[in-house]
């Protein structure tokens, strides 16, 4: 079966980001969010994309700033969103090297037929194209005031105080914060999770969650960090630097 699509949509008006990023999910895309450029290199920086919807207008790093960047640093292809209706501005977003544009206000149904379009294209232009390469080896990974240290297999709090992790806590963090601000379901975390302990993660996601939370969490109750999306899965709400391994 065909390992599932993944999708960054980067908008700074979360009212059309997430509403976007839910429908796209329901369409069987893995899907991660960016409000802004910052946010989006620093998840191109740490995972592949198969494809970017990017929208033009934006505070700070406009959105054909980082479409160039994508374009000639990373190549993954590019769906560009804006209100600007002219063909000027079309023909200046596709020369930043935007595979398709789409005008606002569009029908999301519209734009799932634009990914599956582009993505069919950049499959038959490149049949035998290598394999991305593999990512930088990760040393330790800081997310709001925790550090989870890959070496160790260790979780340090901001004081520097260890809490113990179980192997299957570990494994389930791990795979939680190299995917932050996405949303994954109980089967894709299985999938992520697949391994020595693979068998423990089996119908006891929500456990294990559970778990986890009482170790992260202030209010375990109230999840403000490693939140529940009702009917979807889960999703680390929280940015994630990665400190590359020393060679």
């Amino acid at each position: 079966m065909q390992a599932q699509r993944h999708i960054l949509v980067v908008d700074d008006h979360p009212d059309i980001c997430e509403p976007l990023a839910a429908y796209l999910r329901r369409q069987d895309l893995l899907v991660s969010m960016a409000l802004d450029a910052a946010q989006a290199r620093a998840l191109l920086g740490r995972q592949r994309f198969d494809l970017v919807v990017l929208d033009v207008m934006m505070p700070g790093e406009d959105g054909l700033s980082l479409c160039r960047y994508i374009d000639q640093q990373l190549g993954t292809p590019v769906i560009l969103l804006t209100a600007m209706a002219s063909s000027d501005d079309r023909i200046r977003g596709l020369d930043t090297g935007a595979d398709d544009y789409l005008i606002k206000p569009f029908e999301p149904a519209e734009l799932l037929a634009r990914i599956r379009s582009v993505l069919r294209r950049i499959a038959r232009q490149l049949p035998g194209a290598a394999l991305p390469a593999a990512p930088l080896a990760v040393r330790r990974y800081l997310f709001d005031t925790w550090t989870l240290d890959v070496d160790k297999r260790e979780l340090r709090d901001r004081d520097g105080a260890s809490v113990t992790l179980s192997s299957v806590e570990y494994r389930l963090l791990r795979v939680l914060v190299e995917h932050p601000n996405t949303v994954l379901s109980r089967d894709r975390l299985l999938d992520l999770t697949a391994g020595t302990e693979a068998q423990a993660f089996d119908r006891s996601i929500d456990s294990q969650v559970s778990r986890l939370r009482k170790k992260l969490e202030p209010d375990p109750r109230r999840p403000s960090l490693l939140k529940t999306v009702w009917g979807n899965g889960y999703l680390l709400a929280a940015q994630v630097s990665a400190e590359p391994a020393v060679s």
